[in-house]
């Protein structure tokens, strides 16, 4: 059974035999969201649905059937083996709740947006992770560029509402800031040019720079390409608490001092920060060994979690020792995939082993010799197949978009890392993040939506 439908269970399934398995998925989710693109989605710059690939059309390509049953996993109980699942749509049945049993178990749910227990985020933020995120900041931009072209709104009022607040320095953040900035400068600016100039973005990071998992100087690049987009970036700066119309943040200045800061908002997005989803906090809850686990289901070289038996954890609800981000739940997706498939073939191999073993002790005649050939042939086989290296990441690359048609890539290359930006670099992101779409119908989806938005501009209508 696979809990989740995004990077590391869909990678999991995708590479998974599963003629040797009879395979389960739960998800509230029905679809598999190309989450690097999202920020693009809160501008129009790509119509949601292009990066999303529905689970079943994933399923109906597989050898053998594949169940999907979309509901969220409420709890699981590793003693007795089920997983307990509820309906969360808005249509619902005579049953809404069930459970499922297991033999083996992949949890791969994510993990929630962190608040870090700053009042008011929750209430007033704006998260960035899944596609009804993206759908809501797109009409909430509108939203507040409409009301302050409203007749008589306050020159103050005005420059309130068309002030962004972007909370988390990382790529997310960083992409959506340079794709506001765009929609601005290339659609806004046509369509009410009166207020386009009173337009501004603030970048909050905690640490000291933005991008901070990237190499010095594409560091350099970004915030010096980020401020000629005439974005504020605020590094040093920890939010300490959020309400309806400010954020209020403490700076610490160069010489150690601190600063407190209140910015005036019209729009919050938070896109910092991953919190323990309730389903992971309580199975933790359930396996002694998981006690000092507070971030997540620690597990093994092989992604086992420890102290459980026949489950294993990938992607952001997993501690093994990686960064969450989407290429290590992919290639543990695919690890596991692997890892199954050898287990399938060592159980054939085993038995085909034990029925040759079988026959020659029943008919030691003429053919002997060569059923004990084709024995040592099966042994010779099943120890490649029993050697089974741990999991060990892989690290491609990072890319991040940052505006004004610029992108930067730290690619790893040969010992060392390539570090690039700029336009060409741009062109690279786009290739780079269009090979990685899950379908050919994604590519040909989003590449008539940058076409369009190219030669027709951003659709700037509210739904």
């Amino acid at each position: 059974m696979s809990a989740g439908t995004g990077w590391g269970s869909v990678s999991l399934i995708k590479n998974l035999d599963v003629e040797n398995y009879n395979v389960v998925v739960i998800s509230p989710r029905n679809y598999f969201l190309f989450t690097p693109l999202l920020p693009s989605c809160t501008t129009g710059t790509i119509e949601h649905r292009s990066i999303m690939e529905p689970i079943r059309t994933i399923l109906r390509n597989k050898k053998a059937r594949v169940k999907y049953y979309e509901a969220e996993a409420s709890s699981i109980d590793p003693d007795r083996k089920v997983v307990k699942i509820v309906d969360t749509s808005e249509v619902k049945g005579d049953v809404s709740g069930t459970e499922v049993p297991y033999d083996m178990l992949v949890v791969g749910v994510g993990a929630e947006n962190a608040t870090f227990g700053i009042p008011g985020v929750r209430e007033h933020s704006c998260f960035l992770k899944e596609i009804g995120d993206a759908q809501f900041i797109r009409k909430k931009i509108m939203d507040c560029v409409e009301t302050a072209a409203f007749k008589d709104q306050s020159p103050e009022e005005i420059d309130r509402l068309l002030s962004v607040v972007v909370v988390g320095g990382g790529p997310t953040g960083v992409e959506f800031a340079g794709e506001l900035a765009d929609f601005f400068e290339e659609d806004i600016r046509k369509l009410i040019p009166e207020i386009s100039d009173r337009f501004k973005v603030t970048l909050v990071e905690a640490l000291p720079s933005v991008l901070p998992s990237f190499s010095k100087q594409l560091i350099e690049y970004t915030e010096s390409t980020l401020k000629e987009e005439k974005i504020q970036i605020e590094t040093k700066t920890m939010v300490q608490k959020v309400t309806d119309k400010t954020v209020e943040a403490t700076t610490t200045r160069p010489d150690g001092t601190k600063e407190r800061r209140v910015l005036p908002y019209g729009l919050l997005v938070w896109a910092t920060g991953n919190a323990v989803r309730p389903v992971v906090k309580d199975l933790c809850a359930k396996i002694p060994a998981q006690k000092d686990s507070h971030r997540g289901l620690a597990t093994n070289e092989y992604l086992v979690v420890q102290g459980a038996r026949d489950i294993w954890a990938i992607g952001d609800c997993a501690v093994a020792g990686y960064v969450p981000t989407a290429q290590v739940a992919s290639q543990e997706g695919a690890f596991l995939a692997r890892l199954f498939n050898n287990m399938a073939k060592t159980e054939t191999i085993e038995s085909r082993i034990q029925e040759l073993s079988s026959s020659l002790n029943l008919k030691p005649g003429a053919n002997a010799a060569d059923v004990s050939a084709e024995i040592a042939e099966h042994e010779r086989k099943l120890r490649r197949v029993k050697d089974i290296k741990p999991f060990r990441y892989s690290h491609q690359g990072s890319l991040a978009y940052i505006g004004s048609d610029k992108a930067v890539a730290d690619i790893s290359w040969l010992d060392g890392n390539f570090a690039t930006g700029g336009r060409l670099t741009y062109l690279f992101w786009r290739s780079a993040y269009l090979s990685m779409c899950f379908s050919g119908r994604n590519r040909i989806l989003v590449i008539n939506d940058w076409l369009k938005s190219k030669l027709f501009g951003r659709d700037v209508s509210r739904e």
